[in-house]
């Protein structure tokens, strides 16, 4: 069975309030509840530490990015080694913005990609299209070649620490979503690229990104080939991120 994870990114926002407000209660109302969903906040590394001491065991943690490299001379970088050894159990790759914003190539995704799992963490690796790519018809073909220059280096004995998150660049943060259909025929078609590299694809999870909220979860959720969310605004709410997890098909 596919692991089902819901993972909240909060991207550069946060306080020791909000870890302090928004974590004890999300921590509070996941133990009210057992659909299997494994919960992950996300927040700056910053907060990593204080996270991780609210967390309980109803809560994962993880970083939103990792250096390319295992240590040296790399001022403001973290490396992986570092963020498990501050008790991620997660990291976000190839995050859109780390790629629009930050120049971030396919190649240093996979090398991050590698970084992660050899210390360790189960590495999100973010795939997705942008609106031009996806109004020319090549939406399909940007993320199977992101998913495949990605995952080129993964050995047999690590697909278990990987996680694909499918975020259409076009729908982060405009409120925009991709219809629950559109996004599960992503989401198939992620699946068959991963057969193709040899992955026991129906044992990886999948996770839809893009504004998804209280209100449309459910029905992507439902879709077969989508197995949680990666969760940007909503994630800064406890109740609406509880909300999200609870969407989480479950057996109960």
């Amino acid at each position: 069975m596919r692991r089902k994870i819901v993972a909240g990114n909060w991207k550069m926002n946060g306080s020791k309030d909000l870890v302090s407000n928004l974590v004890g209660q999300v921590r509070s109302e996941l133990a009210s509840f057992d659909n299997g969903v494994e919960a992950v906040i996300i927040p700056p590394a910053l907060f990593v530490g204080d996270v991780a001491e609210q967390a309980g065991d109803k809560l994962a943690v993880g970083v939103q990015n990792v250096a390319c490299w295992g240590s040296g001379a790399y001022t403001g970088e973290i490396s992986a080694a570092m963020a498990k050894d501050c008790g991620c159990g997660f990291t976000l790759v190839g995050h859109s913005e780390r790629r629009q914003l930050f120049g971030e190539t396919d190649e240093q995704v996979a090398t991050k990609v590698g970084q992660a799992l050899t210390s360790g963490l189960v590495a999100v690796v973010c795939v997705g299209e942008t609106l031009e790519e996806r109004d020319a018809g090549k939406a399909e073909s940007v993320v199977s070649r992101q998913v495949r220059k990605a995952l080129v280096d993964v050995g047999s004995e690590s697909w278990q620490q990987v996680v694909i998150a499918y975020e259409p660049v076009w729908a982060i943060g405009t409120g925009k979503t991709a219809t629950a259909d559109d996004a599960q025929a992503m989401h198939a078609a992620i699946r068959d690229v991963l057969k193709s590299l040899g992955a026991p694809a129906d044992e990886i999870s999948l996770l839809y990104g893009g504004s998804v909220k209280a209100d449309n979860a459910a029905a992507l959720f439902a879709q077969p080939d989508i197995d949680g969310g990666l969760i940007g605004g909503a994630s800064l709410d406890a109740s609406d991120f509880v909300s999200i997890c609870r969407a989480v098909p479950g057996k109960s």
